[in-house]
């Protein structure tokens, strides 16, 4: 059986029963870092038997098969990250994949989430959230992949690497706008846990005046349809991307006007304009 068990983010006290249990019972163990597990069992004060793999991001290919040949022996596989849920922006993914494409059982010992401590902590609204992971190291692609994100409506969250945190927000206020909200997370469950609330102008304001230091997560606000001004380019644009789908100019515009709560008339009126402006330039 696959096993992929929560590790706690900093504070050890957050590891569960099952947790230990799977530990000590284990025969094999694939850790993203065996040093930094063994400092964990230490804190725990448990000890284990088992054989230990190392299992990160740049071995996890060359990883899948020996560990396969392990579970199809009809051995359990126990799978740690160095913190929170393996899988989520850590190795496991791939191999839980391969598990299941090859009928071996998986069990899951949920436990502490960054993602969703990082949520909570924001202040922001939990009804709705996505979780988009790392965001792109050069400035370009992050830029293209705030982009993507401009109208995304639920609350999003962000892992990031401390020394890139400025340059991120700086992007993210870039495209996003200097009042949208957002919270760094900083440090969760550890000593110098920490949680800066604000605008992305207050929160570049105040990772450029600081060293950073720590796990870092980003949680940024959605996009809020009822304030967004739309320009008249943008109603033709929405208009003539859903006849592009295959709807009449007609269902186009009341789908627009329903979206953006403006008139149908007001919207029928720009794509009048839209359409003149057109045969002028021919």
């Amino acid at each position: 059986m696959l096993i992929l068990a929560a590790i706690p983010l900093g504070n050890p006290g957050d590891a569960s029963a099952r947790l230990k249990e799977a530990i000590i019972s284990a025969d094999f163990i694939a850790a993203e870092d065996s040093r930094r597990f063994g400092r964990l069992c230490a804190e725990l004060g448990i000890t284990y038997e088992a054989k230990i793999f190392s299992f990160f991001e740049g071995n996890e290919n060359e990883r899948l098969e020996p560990l396969i040949e392990i579970l199809a022996t009809g051995k359990d596989l126990l799978v740690v990250t160095d913190a929170g849920m393996p899988g989520i922006s850590d190795p496991g993914y791939r191999l839980t994949r391969e598990a299941i494409a090859r009928d071996i059982p998986i069990r899951v010992l949920p436990g502490p989430s960054a993602v969703t401590t990082a949520l909570l902590f924001s202040g922001l609204p939990t009804d709705r959230f996505c979780f988009e992971g790392f965001l792109p190291r050069t400035s370009g692609a992050r830029i293209t992949a705030l982009d993507k994100l401009r109208s995304e409506e639920r609350t999003m969250i962000f892992f990031e690497a401390p020394h890139r945190l400025l340059e991120s927000l700086q992007d993210a206020l870039t495209v996003l706008g200097p009042d949208r909200r957002a919270a760094i997370c900083r440090e969760m469950t550890k000593t110098y846990e920490e949680t800066i609330r604000g605008t992305l102008s207050e929160l570049v304001e105040w990772a450029a005046s600081r060293e950073i230091l720590g796990e870092i997560s980003l949680v940024v606000a959605g996009f809020d349809p009822s304030g967004r001004i739309f320009s008249p380019e943008d109603l033709a644009d929405m208009v003539l991307a859903r006849e592009s789908q295959g709807e009449s100019r007609k269902e186009a515009i009341a789908e627009v006007a329903k979206a953006t709560g403006i008139a149908k008339r007001e919207v029928f009126d720009v794509m009048v304009a839209h359409k003149g402006a057109g045969r002028m330039g021919e």
